[in-house]
């Protein structure tokens, strides 16, 4: 069990730094073990354009590919609206930023434990206290 945590952090940190340097917005990571029987961590962010959200979305499949990392499966890539990543115990979501607020995941999992990263961090290298 506790390789599996390793390896969650693991996933969540490369896609963390892949969409930090693709720009993307409001990053949270939200702590969903003790939520969720069907994953970890659930990564949510936003992109200002239909072409940034499909970038970011490549980013993260670039990145953890290097590390011979690959989704479970990929959805809603190609509308770029609403791109949502399955990599196991970890998920995913990029928002148009317009979507983002009319579905507002983070309220629904809003009993989680979060860590926000601040648009002008350049790379995070742990996760807080709690994730």
């Amino acid at each position: 069990m506790v390789k599996k945590k390793i390896d969650s952090r693991k996933r969540v940190l490369l896609c963390i730094n892949a969409l930090l340097e693709n720009k993307a917005k409001d990053m949270v990571i939200l702590n969903v073990r003790e939520l969720s029987a069907f994953a970890d961590y659930f990564i949510i962010c936003s992109g200002t354009s239909d072409r940034q959200v499909r970038a970011l979305a490549s980013s993260i499949q670039e990145n953890l590919k290097k590390s011979r990392i690959v989704p479970l499966g990929i959805e809603g890539e190609k509308p770029g609206q609403w791109v949502l990543m399955d990599y196991d115990d970890l998920i995913v979501h990029i928002f148009y930023e317009p979507v983002r607020a009319f579905y507002n995941l983070e309220r629904l999992w809003s009993d989680a434990p979060r860590m926000e990263i601040g648009e002008d961090v350049a790379k995070v290298t742990s996760l807080a206290k709690g994730m």
